[in-house]
């Protein structure tokens, strides 16, 4: 038999045993040529330009290399070791190292790079929809083309090239390292089987889960007013991280083992077949995959927390953008609005128009504002004493009167509820020139009535009418910002906004004039592009830390395929066997899944308020859909093991 002939009878006999990495591959081509392709396609011009999108697309396309080589490279690790007795057979007759290795470097290269082309081809015919999905999350009314970019297919092949090469690198130093008896001793060779939990262990069960639970305390503290400097923070970030992670990683080496060793004793060993079947192998098999367990819950909880935070982001972009632009338009500039209004009726576009007076006033807030953000190199800080505020009479609000002596802010946002450590009550004392006003403070209101030119991202102070005459009255010239008058326009009738925003953005206003409908248009835009490249990297990391965790469970069926062969012999029924795999596939897929949601819920709720207005809706879908994608592995595991206690009698 030629070199050649034992070549493709190898490929056709092991394709069986890569359906699954030729799959992978597959994947990641079409994934990365489509990714690259938006890069040079023409018809994203408008996105990249008004975002600069290219430079995070190609960001993005670097971290994706990064994903798609480790998994390539951990796939190509497990199916090599699945081929360690067929290399030591061609050691056995005669086979030189060097002979071998050129034989599975050209089956590679054929399964690799025709796994590769057709991955371009699927990629070409994705790259339309993904450039359509971007187009509908950012909000870009363009025309998606199917384009075919010779620079992507260059790019692409240059990437996989490396990746290729990398992989025969592996290949090399496995089997140079290998003996001929160590090769048919490497699919035997089980993971650590501990039968006696240490000591040790209960320690370092113990120490994870109160490292994880510490992380989760610290962080739901973070912005609660304990961390009053960026030091601080930065010091309280860096724990919360590490705190987390080596928790997690102590958890897979020793929590998990410990709690199952605890519901065993319970149980006086006495265990059922389900029991048998998915307990005791997680006890043994998790804490020598504890670093692979760490490293895949850590990255899918990084990837659901910034998917949660770019949704919330996008999916607040209405209510956002209400908070800084409180009418449909917004003005600083009295000839600025006048301008519009003429523009307006000359249109024959029917609007309502609201003018408001605003004072800036500096303000002693230490009874209702209980931290000092301290000072930094960057930032002067906020000191409670000393804040000035934008105040406003209550006769220019739709809202209640408010008496003399009481007053309330508007405009609050959870961010600002939450970062200035705002009370629901205390007095305020007003500092004007001639006199010292005391209030009393009755609370605060979501909803902005000035733009944000006015505030400087704090809170708007409402007070009576007269009040205001005399802060008016007494009030500091040098406080005061050049404009002085706040002025909102709302069209009538909705119909007309589009063409009267159009009309708006002719102008070219500058300094402080604004149109709410730009601004959810550009904050869509800015969101959505985030929203898509991450949901694009977490598609992928999903989909590659899936393919691992049941690459993985191959591994585990095929060496624990005698243990079935004996169970069916003493009268276990296939159902039986199967409803112990699928309790197993519950926890081995579940344990990380479950983890790193919970890692990510924690991360996302101690800072979402910086991202938008809506927390539960959007992390709520993010992690459904999550789930969702990641049981389909947990189910194709399943669905393998039964053909493995098929094959075992």
């Amino acid at each position: 038999m030629s070199i050649n002939q034992l070549i493709f009878r190898n490929l056709k006999k092991n394709l069986k045993n890569y359906y699954l990495y030729v799959f992978a591959l597959i994947f990641s081509a079409a994934l990365y040529f489509a990714f690259v392709t938006l890069q040079y396609d023409p018809s994203m011009d408008e996105t990249k330009g008004s975002l600069k999108g290219a430079a995070a697309l190609r960001a993005a396309s670097v971290l994706l290399v990064a994903i798609v080589t480790i998994f390539l490279l951990y796939a190509n690790k497990i199916f090599i070791k699945r081929r360690s007795k067929e290399i030591g057979l061609f050691q056995l007759i005669g086979m030189t190292k060097s002979k071998i290795f050129r034989i599975l470097t050209a089956e590679n290269f054929l399964l690799y790079f025709g796994s590769v082309l057709l991955g371009i081809l699927f990629g070409f015919a994705f790259s339309k929809l993904a450039i359509m999905i971007l187009y509908k999350v950012t909000g870009v009314e363009a025309i998606a083309t199917l384009h075919f970019s010779a620079e992507a297919l260059v790019q692409t092949f240059i990437v996989f090239i490396g990746i290729y090469v990398l992989i025969m690198l592996t290949n090399f130093i496995f089997i140079k390292r290998q003996t001929i008896l160590s090769l048919f001793r490497v699919v035997s060779s089980t993971e650590s089987k501990v039968k006696k939990i240490s000591v040790l262990e209960i320690i370092m069960g113990i120490l994870g889960l109160v490292l994880i639970i510490a992380g989760y305390y610290v962080s739901s503290k973070l912005f609660g007013g304990d961390f009053n400097s960026m030091t601080k923070l930065f010091v309280a970030m860096i724990a919360i991280l590490g705190s987390v992670i080596l928790g997690t990683y102590l958890f897979y080496k020793g929590s998990v083992r410990f709690t199952f060793n605890l519901i065993r004793k319970k149980k006086n060993g006495y265990l059922s077949v389900n029991e048998v079947l998915s307990l005791s192998s997680i006890m043994f098999r998790m804490k020598s995959n504890a670093l692979l367990l760490t490293i895949i819950t850590t990255v899918s909880a990084l990837a659901i927390g910034l998917l949660s935070l770019s949704y919330i982001s996008y999916y607040s972009a209405e209510k956002t953008a209400k908070n800084y632009v409180p009418n449909q338009f917004s003005f600083t500039s009295k000839d600025a609005s006048e301008r519009f209004k003429d523009i307006l009726q000359k249109n024959q576009i029917a609007f309502s128009d609201t003018t408001i007076d605003v004072l800036q006033v500096e303000a002693d807030l230490s009874s209702v504002m209980e931290t000092k953000i301290e000072a930094t190199s960057s930032s002067t800080g906020i000191d409670p004493s000393k804040t000035q505020l934008s105040v406003i009479s209550d006769s220019s609000t739709k809202g209640e009167n408010v008496s003399p002596k009481e007053m309330y802010f508007t405009g609050v946002s959870d961010l600002q509820k939450t970062f200035f450590n705002l009370k629901d009550s205390g007095r305020i004392v007003w500092k004007s020139k001639k006199e010292k006003i005391l209030q009393n403070y009755i609370g605060m209101k979501k909803d902005s009535v000035i733009s944000i030119p006015f505030t400087g991202g704090l809170p708007t102070a409402v007070v009576n009418d007269s009040v205001f005459q005399k802060l008016k009255k007494g009030m500091d010239p040098s406080l005061q910002k050049e404009f002085t008058r706040y002025t909102g326009i709302d069209i009538k009738n909705e119909s007309q906004l589009k063409k009267a925003n159009t009309l708006f953005q002719d102008q070219h206003f500058k300094g402080g004039q604004s149109s709410r409908l730009e601004t959810i248009q550009s904050q869509k835009k800015n969101m959505g592009l985030t929203m898509f490249i991450v949901g694009f990297l977490g598609l992928t990391f999903l989909i590659t830390s899936g393919c691992i965790l049941y690459f993985k469970q191959m591994d585990e069926s095929e060496e624990e395929k005698p243990n079935y062969t004996i169970l069916r012999k003493l009268g276990f029924t296939r159902g039986d066997l199967v409803k112990g795999i699928q309790f197993k596939q519950m926890f081995n897929f579940g344990i990380p899944l479950v983890l790193g949601l919970i890692h990510s819920y924690f991360a996302v709720k101690s800072g979402w308020f910086f991202f938008g207005t809506e927390l539960w809706a959007p992390i709520i879908i993010v992690m459904v859909l999550y789930t969702a994608l990641y049981s389909i592995f947990g189910i194709l595991s399943v669905v393998y093991y039964k053909k493995v206690i098929k094959e075992a009698l």
